[in-house]
């Protein structure tokens, strides 16, 4: 049952995120850059992964640049089997490719995981592509009392937001999100 209800959930609003305009998009990812800034993210000399914009996802790429003028290590998520669930956080290279998987960090390693997202709610629920990749590579978030790193912040247009998502165990929330109307705190440690 939450299966098929994520499944049309997922369809409604990646076909309403593709229908923005590059204007607008554009607009959306520097108001999510400067709502970051103005929460002290990304400290600087920190740790942090971001991912490559497709779909019409927000593009991280603004954060990006500004986190390795901060002296950040930035890693991109690279799938390395689907069928396995398994992703690398690679570093990006000064060329703005991805390093070999060989260099890959643990997840648990990074400071601030910027994530993607098709769909939201306000207590930090999020709605991916059905994969449950960060849900694996980040569970072990779900048994943490005092350790509080990686922060995990979804990127969204404001439109991604939902009443309320089903969840299922497996779930791991959003410590917040950024939209380009501003944060909202999630329900991750």
């Amino acid at each position: 049952m939450i299966d098929d209800e994520k499944s049309g959930l997922r369809r409604r609003l990646r076909s309403t995120r593709r229908a923005i305009g590059p204007e607008q998009r554009l607009a959306a990812a520097l108001a999510v850059d400067a709502t970051l800034r103005d929460l002290g993210l990304p400290r600087p000399h920190t740790r942090i992964s971001a991912y490559r914009a497709m779909d019409g996802e927000i593009d991280p790429s603004i954060v990006v640049h500004r986190a390795r003028a901060l002296g950040c290590d930035v890693h991109l998520p690279v799938v390395t089997n689907l069928r396995r669930r398994r992703m690398s956080f690679v570093p990006l290279t000064d060329a703005g490719e991805p390093a070999e998987p060989s260099a890959a960090l643990a997840p648990r390693w990074l400071d601030l995981v910027l994530v993607p997202l098709v769909g939201f709610d306000e207590r930090g629920n999020r709605l991916g592509m059905g994969v449950a990749l960060y849900d694996r590579h980040f569970a072990f978030l779900r048994h943490r009392r005092a350790w509080r790193r990686p922060l995990l912040i979804g990127l969204a247009f404001d439109l991604q937001r939902v009443d309320r998502l089903p969840v299922a165990a497996h779930d791991v929330p959003l410590w917040g999100i950024v939209t380009e109307r501003g944060f909202y705190r999630g329900g991750g440690r």
